[in-house]
């Protein structure tokens, strides 16, 4: 344990929280309190403002044979390395809980999923409903006495024209809009419910859940060792698979007391980042359509050097999106033979960005068009950010210096130079800016390992660690370990059950929360500028329902 995790910590925290704690609870990670149910705003406030947990970056629910219980896990924006939980058991037969949603604005949709998918309710919840199912589902389809092979009827009245008879308020003069489901603008089948005074919004609700593989419980289903790892690879899927491969790794590695070879993780650490420069390409070129649809030249020249990328992670993987590469304790192959035509193939796409970065520049960010289209345009306040549970491009384009490979290193890349890419103004330009700069700063990373493996000795190439062929964690082991994603922060919660399958798996996917901000930075704006927010969000709806 680091941080609050260690022995000192603990005594101060417990020290803080006084009689509010019932038990330990302790997780691999982080020191965990269990507390009473009606005692979790009180807690929590204490926590954010007297000890300095203002992220809360995940909520996990699950059911155990004797009780229900959500685990709020609280980290620190300016030292993700300090982290605590906060379990709340509720009664079998009566699974209420207070709200965390007024200390923290991301439980919102953390707590509304927790209810969706096993059946715990919040009091003083402000919007307390289903998120990924339709509201006419019966039953919650992660708790323990669920039918799965009840038949689910939804009638036609449910679905009736939601703005019947309200086209029109003449007291208010606001209109209900509906925009999407459909993928264009909407950078996936998201429906977005916006009320509009003339053209501007006055609120939005995304409704999400239309693409839900209810891939958690696949992961459940499926041995560590050697089934699961397959699946992440589905979940954000332009992020092309080895950032969401890695957080899937990290946590089982970490529970299972795994090591990594030097070699193997520098491996890791250039395919990763090959990776977020293949999603922040098409990040860029597709919100180029979505500012003018005139822009298709930088949509075409983005798509382009994605493919480049692409090329490269072909050639190390054999797979084009759906890599499987990763494996538990390191990779799946060396590069490919000959080694030295892969590093020279790769560089020849690094040493073209410069020139191509400075075109995307000159189209974009040095354009009128784009400028009057962007800059204060879906303002994130810092704090608001912090609030929502915002990480990666998104908080860092609102000046919020968090960036877990910096902040809670792993990998190689403590051992190798670049920066953390932040904006201060916080509008959709801000969000744009960070992840072209992003961009040159992976190609950095990635230069600086093609270094390191063209001169690794031949003898020391090991690129696996021993790992036994079923692994089964300890019973009742806990663990939430995250790496950054190309969209921020992404994590995994797993508890063990002694078996070589998880009873719990929970995805801590960072365009959840970065989608959950869209009313805060929409409001107040013209309809077109909300097509510009989505877009800068970047979300991939494959990943917030997952």
């Amino acid at each position: 344990m680091t941080g609050a995790g260690g022995s000192e910590g603990n005594i101060d925290l417990e020290s803080l929280l006084g009689d509010a704690v019932l038990d330990r609870d302790d997780h691999e990670n982080a020191p965990a309190f269990v507390i009473r149910p009606d005692e979790v705003q009180d807690v929590l406030t204490t926590l954010r403002d007297e000890a300095g947990f203002d992220h809360c970056s995940c909520v996990t629910a699950q059911q155990y044979p004797d009780r229900f219980e959500t685990i709020y896990h609280l980290k620190s924006y300016a030292d993700p390395t300090r982290e605590v939980s906060v379990v709340v058991p509720t009664p079998i037969d009566e699974p209420v809980s207070e709200s965390a949603t007024p200390v923290f604005e991301t439980a919102d949709w953390h707590e509304r999923e927790a209810y969706d998918l096993v059946g715990i309710e919040y009091d003083d919840h402000p919007d307390l409903r289903r998120i990924l199912l339709p509201e006419t589902w019966q039953g919650h389809p992660l708790s323990r006495d669920y039918d799965q092979e009840q038949p689910q009827v939804v009638t036609l009245s449910e679905h009736a024209n939601p703005i019947a008879g309200d086209e029109h308020d003449a007291a208010s003069e606001t209109m209900f809009l509906n925009i999407g489901p459909h993928h264009p603008s909407t950078h996936g089948v998201l429906h977005v419910k916006a009320i509009l005074d003339g053209e501007t919004v006055v609120d939005v609700d995304p409704d999400i859940g239309y693409i839900h593989r209810c891939e958690e419980q696949m992961c459940q289903q499926s041995t560590y060792r050697h089934q699961i790892m397959p699946y992440p690879d589905r979940w954000d899927w332009v992020s092309s698979g080895l950032l969401n491969e890695w957080a899937y790794a990290r946590a089982v590695e970490d529970l299972a007391d795994i090591e990594i070879p030097d070699y193997a993780q520098v491996v890791r650490t250039m395919g990763a980042e090959l990776s977020r420069l293949a999603s922040h390409f098409i990040a860029v070129g597709t919100y180029a359509l979505d500012i003018v649809g005139e822009f298709c030249a930088a949509f075409q020249y983005a798509i382009r050097d994605r493919e480049l990328v692409l090329d490269c992670l072909e050639e190390l993987t054999g797979q084009r999106m759906m890599f499987n590469y990763f494996r538990l304790g390191g990779v799946a192959w060396d590069l490919p033979e000959p080694r030295e035509d892969f590093i020279t193939g790769v560089r020849d796409v690094l040493d073209s960005f410069p020139a191509k970065i400075d075109e995307y520049h000159d189209l974009l960010v040095t354009n009128e068009i784009f400028q009057r289209r962007c800059i204060d345009t879906g303002v994130l306040e810092p704090d608001a950010a912090k609030q929502y549970g915002c990480t990666g491009p998104v908080a860092r384009g609102s000046g919020i210096d968090y960036d877990l490979r910096r902040d809670d290193p792993y990998g190689y890349y403590p051992n190798l130079e670049w920066d953390v890419v932040t904006e201060p103004d916080g509008d959709n330009y801000a969000r744009l800016l960070v992840r072209l700069r992003e961009i040159e700063e992976s190609a950095k990373i990635v230069d600086q390992c093609l270094d390191l493996l063209a001169d690794w000795p031949d003898d020391e190439r090991e690129i696996q660690s021993n790992v036994p062929r079923t692994l089964k964690p300890d019973a009742d082991a806990e663990i939430y370990r995250a790496v950054e994603g190309a969209k921020g922060e992404l994590g995994i919660y797993i508890r063990a059950d002694g078996t070589d399958t998880p009873v719990r798996f929970k995805i801590r996917s960072p365009c959840f929360s970065n989608l959950s901000a869209l009313p805060e930075i929409a409001r107040g704006e013209y309809v077109a500028d909300l097509i510009a927010s989505i877009g800068s969000l970047d979300c991939i709806m494959g990943e917030v329902d997952r």
